[in-house]
């Protein structure tokens, strides 16, 4: 009789042993108050046209290339429209990086994908430290950083907030010059928007920034990034990604969002959510149950509690945040910038637990 064959008996060792990235909506969890994801508050609506849907989309749709170059302050050759950030960071590892051979360095902690998608391609990981980053010298952190195809800042970083200066990266990208790329992750940006390396692209062309418009643009679930960079570096990707990346339904969603009215009432809302998030820093700041708190860009809060139990207690009542576990410690929790409404259940969450003290 012929041995039955297991899906488990044909997979690559990599992928065997691959821990999956374990996103914020991955657990079912239950609630009233969602302040886990890094989410906006604010939702939108928008006009959509269904009457073409038996075509297939432009794979780069030339309007929302053109409105996010503008935006940028870049070229639309400069652009590349992405399914998320997370389909650009999973671009740049398949296209520069060979399986079995190179590695791709990170700045530990820092956002999970880059790690999961080295390991889903068998590339390995050069695990560094945001302190290096942070406080290293650019030949240390260079010396560091060895033969690496990639190195990935995420600025502001996730989940620690902290800022990467912009003088920092471009001198690691011209000590990196026709040895790696630079990869700037600028997720957040729009929470600190002084601080984006777009401006280095003229004179760096082994610099690529990463962008979503899942954060300040309150379009998490349209799954929409874009990749900025030299065109000479996006030509192989170009090759390399999917035919139809974009659905007509997302272009339509995506040109809409970067109307001029539209960024806007986004830029609006950032400066909304930036005063929030200075009051929550002054709650968790205050509270007697929490032990420090990392002030840093982006709109979230990490702090760490006295007491990990209280993490659960949130839970149990509907509050959901997102716990973490930083610099070898497990009572850490990153708590996302709601409306006044869900903030206020964070306040309450903490007048209890430092009247329980």
């Amino acid at each position: 009789m012929t041995k039955q064959l297991f899906p488990k008996d044909i997979l690559p060792d990599n992928i065997n042993a691959l821990a999956a990235y374990s996103s914020a909506k991955s657990q079912k969890l239950t609630g009233s108050t969602w302040l886990n994801a890094n989410e906006s508050p604010y939702s939108k609506t928008f006009e959509l046209s269904l009457s073409d849907l038996n075509r297939y989309p432009d794979p780069q749709p030339q309007n929302v290339i053109d409105a996010y170059a503008q935006y940028a302050g870049l070229t639309a050759e400069q652009v590349l429209m992405t399914r998320g950030a997370d389909e650009g960071i999973e671009l740049l590892v398949r296209t520069y990086c060979k399986s079995g051979e190179d590695s791709i360095a990170l700045f530990l902690p820092t956002y999970g994908m880059y790690k999961v998608t080295a390991d889903s391609h068998n590339v390995a990981i050069n695990a560094l430290t945001q302190e290096l980053l942070l406080e290293g010298s650019v030949e240390q952190i260079i010396t560091a950083v060895g033969n690496s195809k990639l190195v990935f800042i995420c600025n502001p970083n996730n989940p620690t907030g902290s800022l990467t200066t912009l003088n920092k990266i471009s001198a690691i990208a011209k000590a990196l010059e026709n040895k790696a790329l630079v990869v700037v992750d600028e997720a957040y940006i729009e929470f600190c928007p002084q601080q984006t390396a777009t401006t280095l692209l003229q004179d760096f062309i082994n610099i690529v920034i990463l962008r979503t418009l899942s954060k300040a643009f309150a379009l998490a679930g349209l799954r929409t990034g874009f990749m900025l960079t030299n065109p000479s570096v996006l030509a192989p990707i170009r090759k390399v990604i999917a035919p139809y990346p974009v659905s007509r339904v997302v272009a339509q969603i995506a040109e809409q969002a970067l109307q001029s009215d539209a960024i806007t009432q986004m830029r609006r809302q950032v400066t909304i959510l930036n005063r929030a998030k200075a009051i929550l820093l002054q709650w968790l700041e205050a509270s007697p149950a929490v032990n420090q708190v990392l002030n840093g860009q982006g709109n979230f809060v990490t702090a760490q509690l006295k007491d990990k139990a209280n993490i659960d207690k949130a839970m149990k009542s509907g509050l959901i945040m997102r716990p973490f576990t930083l610099y070898g410690q497990d009572n850490w929790l990153r708590i996302s910038i709601g409306n006044e409404q869900e903030l206020e259940q964070v306040k309450l969450w903490l007048e209890t637990l430092g009247s329980e003290l």
